[in-house]
């Protein structure tokens, strides 16, 4: 069978769509429909989760229904409260290797002592079980975490001057402990969830089920994809994400493939081919986008792919102080951030080329959309 063959475009009006970026404000019934959540939603930045899933389609302002917790990379991700048990399978390590990978530095000492990976992760989650019977702010709960840990698991902290438990492992640990975040503390509150057998690693994410699946789900929203893309995404290791792969990706060349970026094989859910080839049929109204910083959308691993231009990705993607971007079906048009003065709130934007007409009027209707989101009001759009 013949490899089919799709442009660039196509890529990028398919994920448009598997996003859901292009539905209208509010058409969805809650934030629970958002399709993104079967892989969590980023909640990072003063928009963070609740913007994002308003762009696609959920009520603006509201994360009612839905649980926040640390699981891909460390960082916090909004999902549907009732799949959480299903979500804390899917983003467990696939082995001990994988385990290894993703707390990075804390697994050298552990190494050194003897202890697997996987183990000591059962009893920091064990301990944060215990620790958190009540709502507790990350810190004391660090703080009693440190005091119950062995050597191996601890590690010297100059900005703080003190010693204490490794970041990442403490982070990973806390859904398997069966705990979550109270939305909207800083610093961040710790509870239980009601109602969830904490799984302390007793399943891998080998045995994740078809809907949460974060393979799966990393080829559903950012396919076309390579098997490099989706190990970073996750920080695991490339062996492993083989290892694991869905017997019904197929592959699928990207039209001149050599010039967006690194080569390499790429696949898509085989009962995702028909709406890849087909994503450009139709006469839909373009649509434009003001996606925050760490916007689902923005996630992907394959940068090149979406901005051909190194210093624009670097700016889109900087380390610190990163831009959220005006994107138009798919397209980034340039970056934006916010300037807040009281209740008045102004939205200054890097267009990469001049705009016309209809997206300068979109991009206003955005701004105007994500001000009210913030409970603002809309003082201007200003070319940076």
């Amino acid at each position: 069978m013949a490899v089919p063959t799709v442009r660039r475009e196509e890529v990028l009006a398919f994920r448009v769509r598997q996003h859901q970026l292009d539905r209208p404000a509010a058409s969805g019934a809650g934030p629970a429909d958002v399709a993104l959540l079967d892989y969590g939603v980023q909640d990072t930045g003063p928009d963070g989760a609740a913007w994002a899933l308003a762009l696609r389609g959920g009520p603006s302002g509201s994360l009612d229904d839905l649980a926040l917790t640390w699981t891909l990379r460390g960082a916090p991700h909004a999902y549907r409260r009732s799949a959480l048990g299903a979500v804390a399978v899917a983003t467990a390590p696939l082995s001990e290797a994988d385990a290894a990978k993703r707390i990075f530095d804390a697994a050298k000492p552990l190494k050194a002592a003897g202890i697997p990976v996987l183990g000591a992760l059962r009893v920091i989650a064990d301990h944060l079980r215990d620790i958190v019977t009540t709502p507790t702010v990350k810190g004391d709960a660090s703080t009693r975490l440190t005091a119950l840990l062995d050597e191996p698991y601890l590690r010297a902290c100059r900005p703080c001057g003190t010693t204490h438990a490794y970041e990442m492992p403490f982070r990973l640990a806390a859904l398997h402990a069966g705990l979550e975040l109270e939305a909207g503390t800083s610093p961040p509150v710790l509870r239980r969830i009601p109602g969830l057998r904490p799984e302390r690693y007793g399943r891998l994410a080998g045995e994740a089920d078809a809907g949460t699946d974060v393979i799966r789900n990393h080829l559903r929203f950012y396919g076309p994809t390579r098997v490099g893309d989706v190990a970073r995404f996750l920080d695991a290791p490339v062996k492993e994400v083989k290892a694991h792969w869905p017997a019904d990706a197929v592959e699928v060349a990207v039209a001149d493939g050599a010039s967006v970026g690194r080569p390499g094989v790429r696949f898509v859910l085989e009962a995702d081919l028909d709406a890849l080839t087909g994503a450009r049929s139709g006469s839909a109204a373009r649509t434009v986008r003001l996606l925050g910083p760490y916007d689902p959308y923005l996630q992907l691993r394959d940068r090149e792919l979406l901005v051909a231009d190194e210093q624009r990705r670097k700016d889109l993607w900087r380390v610190l102080g990163r831009p959220g971007a005006i994107v138009a079906d798919g397209e980034i048009l340039g970056t934006w951030r916010p300037r807040a003065s009281g209740r008045g709130f102004t939205v200054r934007i890097d267009a990469w080329a001049p705009l016309d007409n209809g997206d300068r009027s979109q991009v206003e209707e955005q701004a105007e959309r994500l001000a009210a989101h913030r409970g603002a009001v809309l003082t201007g759009v200003v070319e940076h």
